[in-house]
């Protein structure tokens, strides 16, 4: 891999403070993850607003598609026993 373009797509994810979740900052091309690292660092936390980031190559996540929500998700529906609904609540427990 010579040019720019020939290398791989990271994906950035920065966390901004220590307790929070990494969220998903941008994209970048680069040779190897540490290059990607640095990389992320210069331009997605130049005013020092994070503490962590992670880079991943593209190539290595899956994800599902939007239009496969219904059968992803859709099972979970039918089991009834997740939900608070199906437990009573003894009289003597105030309820909020």
């Amino acid at each position: 891999m010579t040019a720019s373009q020939d290398w791989p797509l990271y994906e950035v994810f920065i966390r901004s403070r220590q307790g929070l979740s990494h969220v998903h900052a941008g994209s970048l091309h680069a040779a190897d993850a540490k290059m990607a690292l640095e990389n992320a660092r210069d331009v997605y936390t130049r005013r020092s607003e994070g503490t962590s980031i992670w880079v991943v190559e593209s190539s290595a996540i899956t994800a599902s598609a939007p239009q496969d929500k219904g059968e992803l998700f859709d099972p979970a529906d039918s089991k009834v026993y997740r939900h608070p609904t199906f437990y009573e609540v003894p009289d003597d427990v105030e309820c909020l």
